[in-house]
């Protein structure tokens, strides 16, 4: 019934907890496929999808770019899209196939859903930024990619699928599925906090919410993906200038 799509990068850390989260459902028919779309690994990340049993498929980089060709390559009426860092909860499969088959009899119309945001580290900060996308996603019904997005192929393809953009596919995406055919799950999607970790809370937000900012207001994905690059080179070099003797 499912296609699970993967989109990867380096991610030896975080893909084998993401793959196994996956299992039950697997067993039980529900996930039919579960396919891994890489852009360019350099490290063991193909080798654990390997290892897993998953279709690959390589690709250049760009997330839009890596999720249009796995979705072109799914077979199955439905698509589960994943990032590589987020394992699914306990039960999100039965919350899932009940949304499916109110969509497939026709009590809801076609429709997508994404689940509950949760971060896999301990403190306020996570629960704080937990309850802050809670509140965006009511509002608005914007979840961002690392919430799943649980799609029929019937939806995916009247809206054209995703952009072969490097960063804000999430948003494009979400924007053209439109509100009203959004619906939150009752299951939660667990992202891991390393890039908390790497760059701080604050500042991980803030850089996140400058980039939305940007493309809200017309600027290209290509310029944003550019000042991402930019902004997070700048903070690597900053530790070894200051560290820097002086004089030399």
């Amino acid at each position: 019934m499912i296609s699970v799509i993967i989109p990867t990068l380096n991610a030896e850390k975080d893909l084998a907890p993401t793959l196994a989260a996956l299992i039950p459902a697997a067993v039980d028919g529900f996930i039919r496929e579960v396919i891994v779309v890489d852009g360019g690994s350099s490290d063991a990340t193909l080798t654990i999808a390997e290892n897993a049993g998953v279709d690959i498929i390589e690709t250049a980089r760009g997330r839009g770019l890596q999720l249009r060709a796995g979705a072109r390559r799914a077979r199955f009426p439905w698509l589960l899209v994943l990032h590589a860092d987020t394992e699914l909860g306990l039960g999100w499969e039965t919350v899932a196939g009940n949304f499916i088959e109110k969509v497939n009899t026709g009590r809801l119309p076609q429709a997508a859903a994404a689940f509950r945001y949760r971060l896999l580290d301990d403190g306020w900060r996570p629960r704080l930024l937990e309850q802050a996308v809670a509140l965006r996603c009511a509002l608005f019904r914007l979840p961002y990619g690392d919430q799943g997005l649980l799609i029929s192929r019937v939806l995916y393809d009247e809206i054209g699928g995703f952009s072969e953009m490097p960063v804000m596919e999430d948003v494009d995406l979400m924007q053209r599925v439109g509100r009203n055919r959004l619906r939150m799950l009752n299951a939660d999607a667990l992202t891991s906090a390393t890039r908390y970790h790497r760059d701080g809370y604050v500042r991980r937000i803030l850089r996140n919410q400058a980039c939305l900012a940007l493309y809200a207001v017309g600027v290209s994905p290509k310029r944003i993906q550019h000042f991402y690059a930019n902004e997070r080179g700048a903070e690597r070099l900053a530790p070894a200038a200051r560290e820097r003797p002086t004089g030399s």
